[in-house]
């Protein structure tokens, strides 16, 4: 066999590589490991060693390796990174992103260069190419001008730009040079000029004469033309056109869908929505409104601040404000024989009262402004004078009949008021009747007794509704505290209700719904006054227990504690603070409490119901339910030892209660018939015969 290789570890390089003085000056780079004894032919390997080389590379090993694993736990999807080059570590970056832009721009190319069969793009715009375009051969000329107007002659550039003397000859060969050359010999400049421009006059005159030709030749055409056109057309008869129905053409279905949507109802713009605060002012202010229209209907105020009294106004009164007569005359006017003036009651002569205590303060205001009003009415009377003298006659007039209408006015006025005084006092009484629309809440429990005593149950409902309305946490700072108190004394007054004999269910009934809102509202209130409330059934069990060693069933008010538990407050919950306990309470009942009378029964399986209503969600299971039902069916029997069930407490197989069910004569339950049991049947029954506790 070959002598193994022998392998070198990264340790051994890294320690021959680094100097002797390096780890000379840092010792703790350097492990030794000693031996104990020396082993003759034993050739050491590790007699020194690099922990901070070793801890870091199982670190970036880790890393690698756990790490990885670490971050892709419980991840089923991977992103893959598909870019060209991403995972190759030899091609450089630049090179990666050009590859990578080659590819793009042919993928583009072939997608638009599927149907293009020019081999060279060109690009254009309104159908000229942008190449010739930017060469800018075309001159852009002014709209004014004319074709022509715009071309300059040589001898016009020459005279105005040649700058005088050789540059206004024109280059002319031969003979007509030489007369030319004679001719300018004799000109001077300024004739040279008027030349010029009478050329140019003569030029332009002929273009205008030529262009009002051609006008007029288009002209003479066009009449012509119309005069050929009327034999080259040939019309048809009407009758032809009647018979030959015209082949309109249908729309498509596309142009009558769109028609369609033309005609449908646009969407209407809606309000905003509205914050709780702003629903709750304004429920506030509307029962705040409702309260006043009340009171002031029960003072008798039939008009109120809505109705003024009517006066007369002119067309020439300017109704500025600055009235200061008072319309406050009596009429007289008969009935029946007698005299009919308005007696003065009590709230005029408080409103005049107090009218006379503003006055005193108007009064100096009411003189300045009145020295003011003369001064001006005197400038006013000397100018109108004149006016007022040739309308006196149809002023004098108006004025008897405006009285007229106003006695007129005045005696139906009065006929109304006594004829309406029976109808007065039936509205004060029916508003002093009326429920009140705003409340304060109640700072204790006798003051929501106070309250809600001696109003039928849809009325306590309204009172506590509007109590709540007008008491919003949202509208004052100590609103809330006072909610949350109401809480508590509506549930002490529901078992105070159900107390009662009989107990007041209708009540209870009513008042459920606004203790709901309540309890959404607030539901740590609620939850604390429930859970203080079974705290105290469940303490006052156990010590009756432990004394007794039995305990009675529980009273109405605690049955209907246990069913608002059920409607204000998740069942489901596989543990909830309110009704954990209160299924717990009505296990524990079923357990310990024995059953000795009817009542006793009734109550049970009352508390029965109330448990298929607990677990009706969640889907448990209530062995003492089980066990209750069981032991209540055999009650029913007589001989307990033949069904083979063993009986389970709190009942018992013989004893004073044990045949509590069993019937007295078999006969009896052909006269039996279903009713419903009240609640009150837990508490109180009378059977006064065998026949009556058969059929119970």
């Amino acid at each position: 066999m070959g002598k193994a290789l022998k392998r070198n570890n990264l340790a051994d390089k890294v320690r021959k590589t680094k100097a002797a003085t390096e780890i000379k000056n840092n010792p703790f780079e350097v492990k030794i490991n000693r031996k104990k004894f020396d082993v003759l032919g034993r050739k050491t390997k590790h007699d020194v060693g690099l922990p901070g080389v070793s801890r870091s590379k199982a670190i970036n090993k880790r890393k690698e390796t756990l790490l990885k694993e670490y971050k892709q736990k419980n991840k089923s999807n991977k992103f893959i990174d598909r870019r060209l080059g991403e995972y190759d570590a030899k091609m450089a970056p630049e090179d990666k992103i050009l590859q990578r832009f080659t590819i793009e721009r042919q993928r583009v190319h072939e997608k638009r260069d599927v149907y293009n069969l020019n081999e060279e793009e060109e690009l254009t715009h309104y159908g000229q190419s942008l190449a010739e375009m930017e060469k800018f051969n075309d001159t852009v000329g002014s709209d004014d001008e004319s074709e022509e107007k715009g071309l300059l002659s040589a001898e016009l550039t020459a005279s105005h730009f040649g700058g005088g003397g050789g540059l206004l000859r024109k280059k002319i060969s031969g003979e007509d040079q030489r007369d030319e050359q004679d001719s300018q010999k004799t000109k001077s400049r300024q004739e040279l000029i008027e030349e010029l421009i009478q050329k140019s006059k003569q030029e332009k005159r002929e273009r205008q004469v030529q262009k009002e030709e051609a006008q007029e030749l288009t002209e003479k055409l066009d009449q012509e033309w119309k005069s050929v056109q009327s034999l080259m057309v040939k019309k048809t008869p009407k009758a032809e056109v009647a018979d030959k129905p015209e082949d309109k053409p249908k729309p498509e279905e596309y142009d009558m869908i769109v028609r369609e949507l033309g005609f449908e109802m646009k969407a209407q713009p809606s309000e905003k929505m509205k914050t709780p605060e702003e629903l709750a002012r304004e429920e506030k202010e509307k029962l705040q409104k409702l309260e006043a229209d009340r009171l002031r209907r029960m003072m008798g105020d039939e008009g109120g601040d809505n109705v003024q009294s009517q006066v007369h106004m002119s067309a020439d009164d300017l109704n500025d404000g600055f009235v200061l007569d008072n319309h406050d005359k009596k009429t007289l006017s008969y009935q029946d024989g007698k005299w009919n003036i308005a007696e003065e009651t009590e709230d005029d002569k408080e409103e005049q009262e107090e009218s006379g205590e503003e006055e005193g303060s108007e009064a100096e205001e009411a003189d300045e402004e009145e020295d003011e009003e003369e001064e001006e009415e005197e400038d006013q009377e000397e100018g109108s004078s004149e006016d007022e003298e040739g309308h006196s006659d149809l002023e004098s007039e108006q004025e008897s009949e405006n009285e007229d209408k106003h006695e007129d006015e005045a005696s139906s006025s009065n006929q109304q008021k006594s004829l309406s005084r029976e109808e007065l006092k039936a509205q004060q009484e029916a508003a002093k009747a009326e429920l009140p629309y705003t409340f304060t809440a109640p700072e204790s429990y006798k003051d929501l007794k106070d309250l809600l005593n001696g109003h039928t149950p849809d009325n306590q409902r309204l009172i506590v509704a509007r109590t709540q309305k007008c008491n919003h946490p949202s509208l004052a700072a100590g609103n809330k505290l006072k909610l949350q108190k109401l809480v508590g004394f509506l549930m002490e007054y529901m078992g105070e209700l159900a107390a009662r004999s009989p107990p007041e269910l209708s009540t209870i009934d009513k008042l459920i719904p606004e203790l709901y809102s309540l309890c959404q509202m607030f539901p740590e209130a609620a939850c604390q006054s429930m859970q203080s409330i079974l705290r105290d059934a469940a303490y006052s069990m156990d010590e009756v227990i432990e004394v007794k060693g039995h305990a009675a069933f529980p009273t109405v008010d605690m049955l209907v504690y246990l069913k608002v538990a059920a409607l204000l407050f998740p069942t489901s919950d596989f543990r909830h603070p309110v009704t954990t306990p209160a299924l717990l309470y009505i296990s524990q009942t079923l357990t310990k409490c024995p059953v000795r009378s009817l009542q006793d029964l009734s109550s049970g399986l009352v508390l029965c119901c109330l448990a298929v209503e607990y677990v009706s969600f969640s889907k448990r299971f209530l062995p003492e339910l089980i066990n209750f039902l069981s032991g209540t069916l055999q009650l029913a029997v007589q001989d307990k030892a033949s069904t083979g069930f063993m009986v389970v407490p709190p009942f018992k197989r013989s004893g004073k209660h044990s045949d509590l069910l069993v019937l007295s004569n078999s006969q009896s339950c052909r006269s039996w018939s279903k009713k419903n049991l009240p609640l009150s049947a837990t508490q109180q029954l009378e059977l006064k015969r065998d026949l009556d506790r058969d059929h119970y």
